[in-house]
């Protein structure tokens, strides 16, 4: 793991697409600013972990994806659903 400390409005890239900027830090909460490409999910660890819970509980369909899982993770770049 890499560990890198930054202060706020300071930012680290991942690759030439993703971006995490410090936006605020309270004493133990930090607060982070995330841009992605529209094609790449982010999600707090513990959302990631149901959809993976909930996508392994759910038969597949035609193409081998579940179609309430694969709705839920298209929430953050399909608000309208």
């Amino acid at each position: 793991m890499l560990v890198l400390s930054r202060q706020r409005d300071e930012t680290i890239m991942i690759g030439d697409d993703i971006e995490i900027t410090v936006v605020d830090i309270r004493g133990e909460k930090v607060r982070l600013g995330i841009n992605a490409p529209p094609h790449v999910p982010v999600h707090r660890k513990e959302v990631y972990d149901a959809i993976k819970r909930e996508k392994a509980s759910l038969p597949p369909n035609a193409d081998g994806t579940s179609a309430k899982v694969d709705s839920l993770a298209n929430r953050k770049h399909h608000p309208q659903q």
